[in-house]
């Protein structure tokens, strides 16, 4: 497997190299305006943020919303000073899916029509009724998104065209570890089973084969903050005492009483958790890192039963 724990990748175009700092400060004062020669751009969540900074290099100034790994991103409230960082964008990366609806209000309170507004639920063409609002885990979400970016980005600088679909092309080459490692889950552990708290990386899941045994009522519930069912809390429990599952795969982001009880469950019955986040955890990962180490975290679990509760 190709995991390189914690390394900040640069990206180089043109024979030059630019890191992928994004300002995560959710709550820092906005910016009226862009520096000289940058696009003032925003991520709701800090995964889009980032790719955002990989794809404009030093030509883009970018805000991350959503950045926080010990707070609940469904229970996210914006404050004054965010509805100002939005304001003042140029360009909009937001997930849409009901995920981010903080976003349209700030944008509908502020419109301007020159800003770039990037929903990734109208990229994809997904429903309002698109059950699991989590694409970023989806291997064919972000190399959508950076060719948008660099589309956008392009219209906002014509001069810095050819360098923004230059990025986009490194970026999504860049993925292609990630992809083979869900490959070598896939071929190696085909149909494994798991459980999970709730749909947070189901789709690196499902792009993995693994068969997730938790029932999707209980996921639902624990996504949307709604007590789950005394029949529910029981199949779930005997996924573990059961041995049922080979892998728990926990939200470190959204837990309650039943799924700290759950935690403790996989430690007695001795299967492996893995520990998946919604906003990606920093300071030391970008996009692609983040993701090569999540599913390594998986793989190993099934490999050898090592559990990696934290990145």
């Amino acid at each position: 497997m190709t995991f390189r724990p914690k390394l900040l990748r640069s990206l180089t175009v043109g024979g030059a190299t630019f890191g992928t700092a994004v300002t995560l400060a959710a709550c820092s004062a906005a910016t009226s305006a862009a520096p000289p020669g940058k696009v003032v751009a925003v991520g709701a969540e800090n995964e889009y943020a980032n790719v955002i900074s990989q794809i404009g290099g030093p030509y883009v100034q970018v805000t991350a919303i959503e950045s926080n790994p010990n707070t609940d991103p469904h229970t996210f409230e914006a404050s004054p000073k965010v509805a100002q960082v939005v304001s003042a964008a140029q360009l909009v990366v937001q997930n849409g899916v009901g995920y981010d609806t903080y976003m349209n209000t700030i944008e509908s309170g502020s419109p301007n029509p020159k800003r770039k507004v990037i929903d990734v639920q109208d990229l994809l063409g997904l429903p309002e009724d698109t059950a699991n609002p989590h694409l970023w885990y989806d291997p064919t979400t972000m190399p959508a998104v950076a060719r948008a970016v660099a589309a956008d980005l392009s219209k906002l600088q014509p001069a810095h065209a050819a360098y923004f679909q230059a990025s986009a092309t490194t970026f999504v080459k860049s993925l292609d570890p990630w992809l083979a490692d869900i490959a070598k889950v896939k071929d190696t552990f085909p149909g494994a089973p798991v459980a999970t708290t709730e749909p947070v990386g189901d789709y690196m899941l499902q792009a993995a084969g693994t068969d997730d045994l938790t029932p999707w009522s209980f996921s639902a519930d624990v996504m949307n903050g709604v007590d789950t069912t005394p029949q529910d809390n029981s199949f779930q429990e005997s996924l573990f005492n059961q041995h049922k599952v080979k892998v728990f795969v926990y939200n470190q982001q959204v837990t309650n009483s039943i799924t700290r009880l759950l935690l403790s469950l996989a430690h007695e019955d001795h299967i492996p958790v893995v520990g998946v986040y919604e906003t990606m955890p920093v300071p030391g990962y970008d996009y692609q890192s983040w993701m090569e180490a999540e599913t390594t975290a998986l793989y190993q679990a099934l490999a050898s039963g090592r559990s990696t509760e934290k990145l």
